[in-house]
């Protein structure tokens, strides 16, 4: 007896027409390949795609969604926070402040899997400077140096060797990937080391001519 047939009860197995139909299922519609289907795009989710991601960002509670701040560049000097918002002479007006204004990102596949991997990782980690460095260089691998600082008044510095883009920073200060103590405030830097004038020490800051001032915040 074939194994399609052990699904037919007794009192049907002789039955040529039920019997028939489902014979013709069976080879009509192979199952295996929608379990092999469910396995790859939903289940694993190293494989997972679309509709498996969106499934397993609900599990680790992280949105494909993100928030990210305008970030209007105006005539000026830097800011804060390593970002280069200002532009010189004859191409901007004087800031003027956005309110708070935001739009909104949608991340693909890619991006969004390494999140979900991340926030996975910091709902078991501990807040310690090890398990959020791990975090760190998780999320960014192959971008460059980041680590965690202890200001030592309450507050953590994450610091890049390289700029972010704006929907990195809003899943930095939105998304709760980055885990801090109870009441401590934090800070974001970024210094790419290239492009930023000061001395070599352990890293390949600019030189005369070549690299800006930092301006932090």
């Amino acid at each position: 007896m074939k194994n399609v047939e052990r699904t037919i009860i007794s009192q049907y197995a002789n039955s040529p027409t039920l019997v028939q139909l489902v014979r013709d299922m069976d080879r009509y519609i192979d199952p295996q390949a929608d379990l092999k289907d469910f396995y790859d795009f939903v289940w694993n989710v190293m494989t997972a795609r679309s509709y498996g991601l969106d499934v397993w960002g609900k599990i680790v509670d992280i949105r494909r969604e993100i928030h990210v701040d305008v970030e209007d560049f105006h005539f000026g000097y830097s800011t804060g926070e390593g970002i280069k918002d200002w532009t010189p002479f004859n191409d901007k007006p004087f800031w003027t402040p956005s309110l708070g204004e935001t739009y909104s990102v949608t991340l693909e596949d890619e991006p969004y899997r390494r999140l979900i991997l991340t926030k996975a990782l910091a709902n078991i980690s501990a807040t310690t400077a090890p398990a959020i460095n791990r975090l760190m260089t998780k999320l960014f691998e192959g971008r460059g140096k980041c680590y965690v600082l202890d200001n030592h008044d309450m507050t953590v510095t994450y610091a890049f060797e390289f700029y972010l883009e704006p929907y990195e920073r809003a899943i930095i200060r939105r998304s709760g990937v980055f885990i801090h103590s109870a009441g401590v405030d934090f800070n974001i830097l970024e210094i790419p080391a290239n492009i930023t004038f000061g001395f070599d020490e352990a890293h390949n800051y600019a030189t005369f001519d070549d690299g800006t001032f930092y301006f932090g915040a």
